[in-house]
């Protein structure tokens, strides 16, 4: 079977699979709502006596929450996917040039000062874009060099450790009462607060970046070459460059203002693709976003109905994440880009 059809055959099985899974999620948690009362309330009137209580529950939570999970795996996948393409490094993420880290620190800012939900995602959102610009700012007169995309990378790892000192600052003066297990449980990442306002709010900004990686997947096959190849076929590798980071680091950042720091979708969720139909980024982008939205929403699905009291989504991914990728080193012998 060729590539082609393989890819064809897979975007099927993901759409059905995220259908099946964001209908399950709906009846799935705390309050178990049946599949008939879910169909009934979303295409008709509902049975008589739950019908308040299961409205609530169906628009109020969980299909915020289920959106805003397939916006942010599909968001974080495709800028992972972007991300390693454009720094030719398997183990790039999305936070590679410090946004996730920039945005935590803006949003624990934000706690700190005591502001509501809209000014710890507008703080996060400021402070993500705010780690990009330094890593622009510090290797700004570097462009022009063999090793600019190396260092850009570097000055990344700089920036990121910055805002993580800085995260950890604000964690040391923070109350130890009743700002502190807030910043600590929104830094462990969440979708338990989401709300009507968060998700739409963050699931723009999201979609926006996430379109641009897709519509650019062909042109992210061209990162690799030089600067002179890239020219002689009519390619402009810097305004390349300049979109991917822009857009993936504004996906990253639209993720951790709304749902807080979530690991290892960017960095598993590529891998899978990429074993699976080659370095191809045509292919490879796509099945990224849909292999993380449905990664995604079950994770989420797990964290909340494995017991009693919800276990924060990064956990859960890192539980699955690291097996699942020393499973695809060994099968693999290493991925290479």
């Amino acid at each position: 079977m060729n590539v082609r059809r393989r890819f064809f055959i897979w975007i099927l099985v993901m759409a059905g699979a995220i259908l099946v899974c964001s209908v399950a999620a709906l009846c799935l948690g705390q309050f178990r709502i049946s599949l008939s009362a879910v169909i009934q309330e979303l295409f008709g009137p509902g049975p008589e006596g739950v019908k308040d209580n299961v409205h609530t529950v169906l628009f109020n939570i969980r299909i915020p929450r289920i959106l805003m999970a397939l916006a942010a795996g599909a968001g974080l996948a495709s800028s992972g996917a972007a991300f390693q393409s454009l720094f030719a490094n398997p183990l790039a993420t999305p936070d590679t040039l410090g946004v996730a880290n920039g945005a935590s620190f803006g949003a624990s800012l934000g706690i700190l000062l005591g502001g509501g939900s809209v000014t710890v995602q507008l703080l996060a959102l400021i402070f993500g874009a705010c780690a990009v610009l330094l890593v622009f700012l510090v290797t700004r007169r570097m462009g022009q060099r063999q090793g600019s995309v190396l260092m850009i990378v570097l000055a990344g790892l700089v920036i990121s450790s910055l805002f993580s000192a800085l995260v950890s600052l604000v964690k040391y003066i923070a109350d130890p009462q009743d700002v502190l297990p807030v910043i600590t449980f929104w830094l462990l990442g969440r979708f338990s607060g989401i709300t009507k306002a968060s998700m739409l709010f963050g699931i723009p900004l999201i979609l926006l970046g996430t379109l641009i990686v897709f519509f650019l997947r062909f042109r992210l096959n061209v990162l690799s070459l030089s600067e002179d190849e890239a020219r002689s076929l009519g390619v402009n590798l810097k305004l390349i460059r300049i979109l991917v980071i822009a857009a993936a680091s504004m996906t990253t950042a639209s993720v951790v203002s709304v749902c807080g720091v979530i690991g290892w979708v960017g960095l598993l969720i590529p891998h899978i693709s990429r074993m699976l139909f080659g370095n191809d980024n045509r292919y490879v982008v796509p099945s990224s976003i849909l292999s993380g939205a449905l990664f995604m929403v079950i994770v989420d699905t797990l964290a909340r109905c494995v017991t009693a009291s919800e276990i924060p989504v990064s956990i859960v991914t890192a539980i699955i994440g690291a097996p699942v990728f020393i499973l695809l080193l060994r099968k693999t012998g290493g991925i290479h880009l």
